[in-house]
């Protein structure tokens, strides 16, 4: 079946999984923006081993769904994984340690002679989720506005600046890409808390903590589309790439399902965020969770389709990556393929899993009475 698709389709199907697993990332991310709430929410330390646990029993998802986009990008697109890992190094190592940091603090948070003490951990873990989440819409917004590196017809590739990524730190879009999504993770994370845990004082400030975070997210979010619609890009035609005014705009023209999917998500955001506030649901982040998904996969199909780079070069035009001069060879994603119908199983274990854990709603009785707890 796959195997007589052609190359272009191929690379355009593996692109739109990229972006699914991405925003599906995305979305997890209320598990670090959990993380920085520890001291807003909780006021003792009961209230936030009941925090902690809460998100412990989801933080692997998040490691392990940013593990499944990296390796996605990896198998499918190998020249982009190689320019982008390997030359951006210094803000993907700041990353990677960041989220070493996580696992090392769910794991010896309260184990018995802990030296370092449990607000080391809790620092570790606001690290997390919040240096952590901000260099990673760092490093997504330069997908959108470049990086400085260059590659020769071997495909050999170097970064032009000694920063090795952290300049992107500079550009006003990609600190708008971070600051969105670290106040979008922090406002799921008062879904997920007021979701999860039966206690009506956390519930009463997670509300609280849930307006502040929304107004700041609507800001962000409102100038980072409205940078978005207005900036130029690239494009390219025969393997040359060119400047284009308002490419990201016209590539919502051009595809007016994206245009959709991006609205409703917007929408279903906005609703989560609303009806939790003046109409008392406790289901907000179901409502939050999918409008992510739809919002963020929109966001990055803006990429790799209608002939768009998926990182273009700052240092020399002729070095932009596209999905078809970054991609595996045609049998290797036809392959690839067939293993990805696979995901749909993958996907509904993680659904019955979640439905077993969340059963029934967090109590600070059985925090205290398991004593394995995070």
């Amino acid at each position: 079946m796959f195997g007589t698709l052609s190359l272009l389709t191929l690379q355009q199907y593996w692109w739109f999984l990229v972006s699914l697993i991405g925003a599906f990332f995305v979305f997890i991310t209320f598990v670090q923006g959990g993380q920085t709430l520890l001291y807003a929410i909780a006021k003792d330390d009961k209230q936030r081993n009941m925090l902690v646990a809460s998100l412990g029993r989801k933080w692997e998802l998040s490691f392990t769904s940013l593990v499944l986009f990296g390796g996605a990008l990896f198998a499918a697109f190998p020249l982009f994984y190689a320019v982008s890992f390997g030359g951006a190094y210094y803000v993907w190592m700041a990353i990677l340690f960041c989220f070493i940091l996580q696992a090392v603090s769910y794991e010896y948070r309260v184990k018995p002679n802990n030296f370092l003490g449990k607000r080391t951990y809790e620092a570790f873990l606001y690290i997390n989720g919040s240096v952590g989440i901000i260099l990673i819409g760092i490093a997504l917004g330069t997908l959108f506005t470049g990086g400085n590196f260059m590659r020769n017809s071997m495909n050999f590739s170097a970064w032009t600046l000694p920063s090795y990524g952290l300049e992107g730190a500079l550009n006003p879009f990609n600190v708008a890409f971070g600051l969105s999504l670290f106040f979008l993770a922090r406002v799921q994370a008062a879904l997920y808390f007021i979701n999860n845990i039966e206690d009506v004082h956390i519930i009463a400030r997670a509300k609280q903590q849930l307006f502040k975070d929304a107004l700041l997210f609507v800001g962000f979010f409102i100038l980072l589309v409205v940078m978005l619609l207005v900036m130029n890009g690239f494009t390219y035609h025969m393997g040359v790439v060119f400047p284009e005014s308002h490419k990201f705009l016209n590539n919502f023209l051009a595809t007016p399902l994206l245009i959709v999917t991006f609205l409703s998500g917007t929408l279903l955001v906005l609703y989560a965020i609303f009806s939790t506030l003046f109409k008392g649901s406790r289901c907000g982040i179901w409502f939050s969770g999918f409008g992510v998904i739809l919002v963020v996969t929109s966001l990055l199909c803006l990429l790799g389709f209608n002939a768009t780079p998926i990182y273009p070069s700052l240092s020399d035009l002729a070095s932009s990556l596209t999905i078809e001069n970054s991609s595996s060879s045609h049998y290797t994603l036809s392959v690839m393929s067939y293993v990805s119908l696979g995901v749909p199983f993958v996907l509904g274990y993680i659904y019955f899993v979640w439905r077993a854990m969340d059963k029934t709603k967090m109590t600070s009785a059985e925090i205290e009475a398991d004593s394995h707890h995070y």
